[in-house]
């Protein structure tokens, strides 16, 4: 399946190519040794927000890119996982890559890999024969593989040796490899909430801002929420809001960064008033600015806002 340029006739009759749908979509290929940590490596992109396929024979993927991008399905970062065990399969591998780049398909090879002592270890642990072993040594099956995936490794934009990493260290690789190092991987989720109805179970940090005056004894702000200016002034110009933040943020910081060395890298905050309309939602929005300034990825949401709730 071909993926083709759209043409587009000019007012003055001349000819120009729009740019095809594929253009700007991202393929990124994890392959490697058996036993080298592929699949732990997917589900870590996948947490990425890549839409990962698993034993993706090379072939399916020109026309799996073109569906994506066709159907307007929103997805633009694929990962496929290529068990190449074949010389025909990299021919295949080899064909497409250059198919995808023709297309303006961005295209990077992740490729795993480990010592041979280290994988001998990890096969003898879980019974199993390697896929190239075909009734000869286990060390013999390696060796097979290692040949032939020799060239594709040279053509790898990320290379991970996984012989001493443990499961969060590859992850944290990964993140550092596809993301950058450091606070930056690390996704930040603010919610604001209601005391009144109930504590929230899933938050990582919870925050009570109770302590400010509350705009709901404000007539005229009564009927606003933390989201309206008026609201969001009384609350961030009311005594102690600002040192509030200003300590909260800096704990928040020293937090995130140690999350981002421990492989954790999704975090929930949730701040909480009495009922969860104005002093939560305004604190929840200052608190989400100044993170977002330390270049941190930063979403917002208000519980009781949502489900109507009105604070008391």
């Amino acid at each position: 399946m071909t993926i083709r340029k759209n043409d587009e006739t000019l007012p003055n009759g001349t000819h120009s190519s729009a740019p095809s749908p594929a253009e700007g979509f991202e393929v990124l290929l994890i392959t490697g040794m058996s036993g080298a940590g592929r699949s732990r490596a997917a589900d870590s992109i996948e947490d990425m927000g890549w839409y990962v396929v698993d034993n993706m024979p090379p072939k399916l993927l020109v026309p799996l890119v073109d569906m994506m991008t066709s159907a307007g399905s929103g997805i633009h970062k694929l990962a496929a996982v290529i068990d190449v065990r074949s010389r025909d399969y990299f021919d295949d591998l080899s064909a497409v890559l250059s198919h995808l780049d023709d297309l303006g398909v961005k295209t990077r090879i992740l490729f795993l890999d480990a010592s041979n002592e280290v994988l001998i270890k990890r096969y003898e642990s879980v019974r199993r024969p390697h896929p190239l072993q075909h009734g000869n040594r286990l060390i013999d099956g390696i060796l097979e593989e290692r040949d032939l995936l020799e060239n594709l490794k040279e053509r790898a934009d990320i290379v991970i040796d996984t012989s001493t990493l443990s499961i969060h260290q590859l992850s944290t690789k990964l993140y550092e490899g596809l993301l950058g190092a450091g606070p930056s991987t690390v996704s930040v989720h603010i919610f604001s909430f209601g005391f009144k109805y109930g504590i929230p179970i899933d938050a990582d940090f919870v925050a009570d801002v109770r302590f400010l005056p509350n705009p709901f004894w404000v007539p005229k702000l009564r009927s606003m929420t933390g989201r309206d200016k008026a609201v969001s002034d009384y609350v961030l110009s009311s005594e102690g809001a600002s040192e509030f933040l200003d300590a909260y943020e800096k704990a928040i910081a020293v937090a995130i960064e140690g999350y981002a060395q421990e492989d954790k890298h999704f975090v929930t905050i949730a701040i909480g008033c009495t009922g969860g309309q104005h002093r939560s939602v305004a604190i929840s929005e200052a608190l989400a600015k100044r993170l977002r300034s330390r270049g941190l990825n930063v979403s917002v949401s208000a519980r009781e806002l949502d489900n109507k709730g009105t604070e008391k």
